[in-house]
């Protein structure tokens, strides 16, 4: 995402506000009497996601799993003999909020951020994060360039993420329809609203066809739409044996419920911007079965270290852990790791550390930071049936 030279100016303004608001004051709860006693004893984290907005779902569930993590630690001990303190700020869905954010908390003196969520919002922070030479780690930021310079290729040191990238998740949904569900043609209907649907159109396209398949037909939407019977019958009419569907559940859940309505049967896939209980809500279990998306984790998978972090969420929030919960949780986990490996809370070091990550034991998959700055890892492909996740 190209950021205007309007935005950088603005950015050096916030952040000279940001600092200037910042001198004399302490993380949240580490002033005392004493002075800076308290201070040095914890590790002030940044937390700038989508509380608001649009996607505030996705915002607070992987809020939710930054703060069961960042409690974890600190309850077996924190890291380097302190705890994690975290000062949570509100991003509202919008890039320029998040860049807000992350001037005040560079001034805050973090020595990490945790998110935002969304490329966009991230690619409003990255300035701010870099000229500051603060660490940021994006739990599901999964454009292609948000960790590199779109000019150049060269990987930006102080960003980072731990979910996979647009391009993966796309072919993995491709190979997927070709290999599992044996279709050999298929529709492209998705989002034209945002540059998270726009690739993962792209990208999936290009692996279906260059895996043997044909794509008969390709439309869009935009974010908001609410009635999708139009199209949808124009697409029925080209025999698809398989329908991709890249965008949010905001709209996803109505455009398979109204598919349904019509009688079109077949097989529908997405990618992570499905996952939500609203999916269900909205949709319906039956018209959600013979359904597939991408994702980062099963909560059904059995796995003992995967069933312990659904134990815990759940009992602290009343409520299953979407894979944005998870990132989030792997979010924080792996700062704390790094901040260990780096043997000191310094920004620059813990951004070093962040880099030489190998197979960590995240809950979205045992994870290797490569030279892009992005885990190795598997993808997960869910399907719906009865209104269950279950793991193919």
């Amino acid at each position: 995402m190209r950021v205007s030279k309007r935005l950088v100016f603005l950015v050096l303004m916030l952040f000279t506000l940001g600092v200037l608001a910042g001198c004399g004051s302490k993380p949240e709860g580490g002033d005392k009497a004493g002075g800076d006693k308290a201070a040095v004893e914890t590790i002030p984290v940044g937390i700038n996601v989508e509380l608001s907005g649009d996607l505030a779902s996705y915002g607070s569930n992987s809020r939710n799993g930054m703060v069961l993590a960042i409690e974890e630690i600190n309850q077996a001990g924190g890291v380097l003999g302190k705890e994690l303190k975290y000062i949570e700020r509100d991003c509202q869905s919008k890039p320029d909020e998040a860049m807000n954010n992350s001037a005040a908390l560079a001034g805050e003196k973090i020595i990490a951020q945790l998110g935002p969520l969304t490329s966009g919002a991230v690619a409003g922070s990255t300035p701010v994060m870099m000229q500051n030479k603060i660490p940021l780690i994006a739990p599901a930021a999964t454009a292609e360039n948000v960790t590199v310079e779109e000019k150049t290729g060269k990987t930006l040191d102080y960003i980072f993420r731990v979910c996979y990238l647009d391009a993966d998740q796309a072919r993995r949904m491709a190979e997927f329809a070709l290999n599992d569900l044996k279709v050999k043609n298929a529709v492209i209907f998705g989002s034209t609203s945002d540059d998270y649907a726009k690739g993962l159109a792209k990208y999936f396209e290009e692996a279906f066809v260059a895996g043997g398949g044909k794509i008969v037909a390709k439309e869009g939407y935009v974010n908001g739409d609410k009635d999708f019977k139009a199209t949808l019958t124009k697409l029925r009419s080209k025999n698809p044996e398989f329908i991709y569907v890249p965008g949010y559940y905001t709209e996803v859940a109505l455009l398979i419920k109204q598919a349904r309505d019509l009688d079109i049967k077949v097989p529908i896939g997405g990618g992570d911007g499905w996952d939500s209980p609203d999916m269900v809500k909205v949709a319906g279990a039956e018209a959600l079965n013979n359904t597939y998306f991408a994702n980062h984790y099963s909560v059904e998978d059995p796995s003992p270290v995967i069933s312990s972090f659904v134990k815990a969420y759940e009992a602290k929030y009343k409520k299953l852990p979407d894979s944005f919960a998870a990132l989030g949780y792997d979010s924080a986990k792996i700062l704390a790791q790094a901040i260990k490996d780096a043997g000191e809370a310094d920004s620059a070091k813990v951004a070093q550390a962040l880099a030489k990550i190998k197979d960590f034991p995240g809950i979205t998959g045992t994870m290797s930071i490569n030279e892009k700055h992005n885990p190795v890892k598997e993808i997960v492909v869910i399907e719906y049936k009865d209104g269950k996740l279950v793991s193919r």
